[in-house]
Order: structure tokens, then sequence, then C-alpha cells
């Protein structure tokens, strides 16, 4: 797959997670894919495997009570690293979450196999998920 293809293939993402049809997205990346959360709260950290990933996002949807949205803003599609800007959205109880996200992906085969997620805000995003 070429830039075109690998942006398109974000593109069709981000569609599928805030319409919650995880079942798509899940057949996006690829069985041992990386997601990587920037900072130090609660849900920081590397996410190892589709599964996990999965995991991740639904955490975010409940933790959110469902609020929770990545309102794609572009796509920079290349040959081996494809970048999504996003302004991330959600309430959290009294807290809400509204700031600039930008996630990096490498696309292999078709497939997502890794993803890393940078925050306008680290210690807000943080503050936001405790």
């Amino acid at each position: 797959m070429g830039a075109v293809e690998n942006a398109e293939l974000v593109r069709r993402g981000y569609t599928a997670f805030n319409a919650g049809d995880m079942a798509s997205l899940g057949s996006m990346f690829a069985e041992d894919a990386l997601w990587y959360v920037a900072g130090s709260g609660a849900l920081s950290g590397v996410k190892r495997g589709r599964d996990e990933i999965l995991a991740y996002f639904g955490e975010l949807a409940a933790r959110t009570q469902g609020s929770f949205q990545a309102n794609l803003e572009d796509v920079v599609g290349g040959e081996n690293h494809t970048v999504a800007i996003q302004q991330t959205q959600g309430k959290n109880n009294t807290k809400t979450l509204d700031m600039a996200t930008v996630i990096t992906f490498v696309v292999r085969d078709g497939k997502i196999t890794e993803g890393r997620e940078f925050f306008e805000d680290t210690a807000k995003a943080d503050d936001f998920w405790t």
C-alpha cells in the first residue's frame, strides 16, 4: 500500500471508532499491533496486540460515559508513517477534555501495526483520566 491507501485506512478507522464499530476497527489492526499512549496517567503506556488496543478504546468510552470523540481534522499519508491530527473531546464526571492530539500510524500490508498518541497538554490529559 502507498501513502494514499494508508491515509484512507486511517480515515476509515476514525469513522469506525467514532461510530463505535469495534468489529470494523479491529479488522484494520494487525494482531500484534502496538499502541503507545503518552504520559504517566491511568491509561498511559503500551498496549500490546489488537485485543489490548480495542480494550483501551473501550475504556475511553466507558470512562467518558460514551462521550469520547476523536474528531479528525487532517491526515497526512506517507509510505512509512501516516499522521492524523484530531481534536479529542470527552466528559468524565465534572471534567471536560478538549485538546489537540496527533497520532502517528505505521501501516504494513494494509493493517495498522503501530499507533503513537501525542497530546497538546500531556499533564492535562493525565489529570482527565484520574
